[in-house]
């Protein structure tokens, strides 16, 4: 009668100490898994003693920073984004889809000559963690060759579609000499063409080196522009692109910066 008493009791504790096992499994595959993020601000402060931003650009170290970035191909109404831009002087960095940028040639070109910068947005806008890694490389490698076709310079950022990214993606990445960018701010102006809305959630959601997330092909970012950049500019903004939001640190290839 004893052993039958004790054997539910060793039942119980055999059970609790599987689900301990499993747990504690888990927990070790999450922390290995978890993609780790790094600031402007502390990839600036990684720099050596003494580094100085290149002459003429804005220090972020004293400057109030805030970095804009546009993801897509670069149709129309790029050339109208540009205008706008150039008018507050707010250099950013367009990521750009490979597979229709021989489409418009001129408009890559004035992006690189008018001080913007150029990253890589894959070829087809694959979701890259639910593909192989040979897609990975090839979706980053032809938009790379791509853009420097036109420009002479191949992007050292990438934006990987949706935010998605994992060790894989990473590993890539490191591979062809690309940081990985993310942002801190969207609009989510692909859900809306409310151009009051899309200004609303960008000065809401902007901060000192923030990155913020927009899409100029859908109908309502590129009206919101000069309320948004009025408004950044009067509250004492400076724009720059992700690379000059960094400095005098560098983006690390594979690393994920927001």
């Amino acid at each position: 009668m004893k052993i039958l008493k004790r054997r539910p009791r060793l039942l119980i504790l055999l059970t609790l100490a599987v689900v301990a096992a499993v747990t504690a499994t888990v927990v070790m595959v999450i922390q290995a898994n978890r993609m780790t993020t790094l600031s402007p601000r502390e990839e600036r402060d990684r720099a050596a003693s003494g580094a100085s931003v290149p002459k003429g650009q804005a220090d972020c170290r004293k400057a109030k920073c805030i970095a804009l970035t546009f993801d897509g191909n670069p149709g129309e109404p790029t050339d109208r984004l540009m205008d706008i831009l150039r008018e507050y002087g707010a250099p950013s960095t367009f990521f750009l889809e490979g597979r229709r940028i021989h489409e418009f040639p001129d408009v890559v070109r004035r992006i690189a000559e008018e001080g913007h910068e150029i990253g890589d947005h894959t070829w087809t806008h694959a979701v890259l963690t639910d593909v192989s890694d040979a897609q990975i490389r090839d979706e980053l490698r032809r938009t790379a060759r791509a853009v420097a076709g036109i420009t002479g310079t191949e992007p050292t950022l990438m934006r990987p579609p949706q935010g998605r990214t994992d060790d894989r993606v990473s590993k890539v990445s490191k591979e062809l000499g690309m940081a990985q960018v993310l942002w801190t701010v969207t609009a989510k102006d692909y859900e809306t063409d409310d151009t009051a809305l899309i200004t609303r959630r960008v000065l809401a959601g902007a901060g000192r080196d923030g990155i913020i997330l927009l899409h100029p092909l859908h109908k309502g970012t590129v009206p919101a522009m000069p309320s948004i950049l009025k408004t950044l500019s009067e509250q004492g903004y400076t724009f720059v692109t992700v690379s000059q939001l960094l400095a005098p640190a560098k983006a690390e290839p594979g690393k994920i910066y927001r």
